[in-house]
């Protein structure tokens, strides 16, 4: 039997941005709040003087430990999903502040195309463009009432950027300059131009000098010491959750955090949510958390199973097309991030200096940004190279053909180590009927709980979308003056490598409540005391990172839920015409 515990305002579920933005503006608001995170308790501390390869690359320390439970995946309907058991093949954050401290630091806006896809691509190409089965709507919301969130975002992340050319009107610029560029960003940046494209600095959470955010939180300045992605940053000059947010939260005396929490389900009466159902897994004790509103703020696939085991929404049936909750899954996995590798004879870099987001990008091919009329895709994405700053074990960049051991593998590597760049594309991913998320059948977890179940298959307009990325990519490398160029080879099947971090969909945005699960403040259209946060409100993934519009998700939905306990329980949005496939 559960313990039941003191009622509180809100219970978040995950310590993520996501959750850490929502706690802490709740708790600035007055209410009490507490926030849930299964992983174990950390601190800036914990990442001091921790720049350890084996550990965070080579291990994956910081992510979730895929023996206890996992996701199974499959590519068609007729499959048996299989469980996904390495961490390097499932990157999920854990601990407190999630897979926001081990990001590298790239903050993008996503398009203003990526908000009305369906209405503006009908409006400039017809329906016809739209290929059958592609999954597309509107976000129900645009880009010009949405851009005070990214602007709430970037200021207490303290984003150091330098505004994209194709970028719309912003409020305000960055607050921080942006980084340094490097003398191989310099030379990306220099090609790019004479090729007649727009360069910009990479918006980054790596920042460019010491920095106070609107709360209060202090910043430092970035060492570009490489220790980014997958690490905890060394210097608290990354901005991440744990230097931002849950600080502020806790400040206020009106947040609780609770780690080593284990979330299984959300407590339904059938009208409302009551609380939360979680395991404390050092003591293996059953707590239920009431609460006036719940927050489920997890990774999307998290958020996506809790509503799934706790019988919350109606489950997307691909046979009828029909239910909204695992609809329209989709992320950067697997066919994202391929580009072309350049090896340089005469010129030489020093790549062992970085950080995660130290780069530059373009954004001509993004989005919409471009006449789709001849092409066989739709959407599009940013190009750019990154200096993330090379690590001993994992980087040893050969050309292709090389042996992969013996005197000229080590003649080349030697050579070739600080002689090599690659710049990639990172395309946007479109939903379709096909593509979505269940409950497995067959395997189960830990507590005899059935574990979530992808379902992936690649189309045409991905493989083609990769491809034409691909060449623009080796455009630029050619202009940069490589002698040699590999590209990257586009696969023909999804293969179940889920790297990157960057899952979406399942619980998607929306005006509709046939063809979304949470209207605009990401407010479950079933349980209005329901919130749901994260990237599994994606409709479809924009063609750049996601963490700066998960951000501002997160900054819209806190204002939903702080009217929703003004008002006494109403909808905070009411129904507005649809505008889907």
């Amino acid at each position: 039997m559960a313990e039941k515990l003191k009622k509180v305002n809100v219970v978040v579920v995950g310590t993520g941005w996501a959750g850490g933005i929502v706690s802490a503006e709740l708790a600035k608001a007055g209410y009490q709040v507490v926030a849930l995170e299964r992983g174990e308790n950390k601190t800036r501390d914990d990442y001091t003087g921790v720049k350890d390869e084996l550990r965070y690359t080579n291990r994956y320390e910081m992510m979730q430990n895929l023996s206890p439970e996992t996701i199974t995946s499959r590519n068609t309907l007729e499959e048996t999903a299989l469980p996904v058991r390495t961490r390097d093949a499932y990157m999920a954050g854990t601990d407190l502040g999630g897979g926001g401290v081990h990001w590298a630091g790239a903050t993008y806006r996503f398009m203003p195309y990526d908000f009305e896809i369906y209405s503006q691509t009908v409006a400039r190409y017809g329906k016809s463009k739209i290929p059958n089965g592609m999954t597309i709507q509107d976000w129900g919301i645009t880009f010009k009432e949405f851009e005070k969130y990214y602007d709430r975002f970037e200021k207490t992340a303290g984003i150091s950027g330098e505004r994209d050319p194709f970028g719309e009107e912003r409020t305000n610029d960055y607050p921080n300059p942006p980084m340094k560029a490097s003398p191989a960003v310099k030379l990306f940046k220099k090609a790019a131009t004479e090729l007649g494209y727009h360069p910009y600095q990479v918006p980054s959470g790596n920042l460019s000098q010491a920095y106070e955010n609107p709360d209060g939180e202090k910043l430092n300045q970035c060492m570009f010491c490489s220790y980014c992605t997958q690490y905890g940053c060394d210097f608290g000059a990354k901005s991440d959750p744990l230097v931002t947010v849950i600080p502020t939260a806790k400040k206020t005396g009106n947040c609780e955090v609770r780690t080593n929490a284990y979330v299984r389900r959300v407590l339904y009466d059938g009208e409302k949510a009551t609380g939360v159902l979680y395991v404390d897994t050092n003591s293996g004790i059953e707590y239920e958390q009431p609460a006036d509103v719940v927050v489920l703020a997890a990774f999307a696939i998290s958020n996506n199973r809790l509503l799934m085991l706790s019988n919350i929404g109606k489950q997307y049936d691909p046979k009828t097309r029909k239910g909204v909750i695992g609809r329209n899954f989709n992320g950067q996995f697997n066919i994202t991030f391929l580009g072309a590798r350049g090896y340089f004879n005469e010129k030489k870099f020093n790549l062992y200096m970085g950080a995660g987001a130290l780069g530059g990008a373009l954004s001509d091919f993004a989005g919409d940004n471009f006449d789709h009329t001849n092409l066989d895709f739709i959407n599009g994405g940013g190009i750019e190279l990154r200096q993330y700053g090379d690590a001993a074990i994992a980087t040893n960049h050969v050309p292709k053909g090389t042996p992969s051991w013996g005197a000229e593998f080590k003649e080349k590597s030697i050579f070739y180590a600080n002689r090599n760049l690659v710049v990639w594309y990172t395309p946007a991913i479109m939903p379709w009927w096909h593509n979505y998320l269940d409950l497995d059948p067959t395997y189960k977890d830990e507590f005899n709980d059935p574990l979530i179940r992808v379902t992936n298959k690649y189309t045409e307009q991905d493989r083609n979308i990769a491809k034409f990325g691909i060449e623009k990519t080796k455009e630029i490398v050619e202009q940069m003056g490589a002698d040699i160029i590999d590209e990257d080879e586009v696969p023909q099947e999804f293969d179940h490598i889920y790297q990157g971090g960057h899952y979406a969909g399942g619980v998607v945005m929306g005006a509709d409540p046939t063809t979304s699960a949470v209207n605009t403040y990401l407010q479950m259209w079933d349980v209005d005391n329901l919130f749901v946060v994260g990237g599994s409100a994606f409709p479809h993934f924009g063609g750049h990172h996601p963490t700066a519009t998960i951000g501002a998700l997160a900054y819209r939905a806190a204002e939903g839920i702080e009217m929703h306990l003004k008002n006494g329980g109403q909808l905070v949005e009411i129904d507005k015409e649809s505008h889907t496939a």
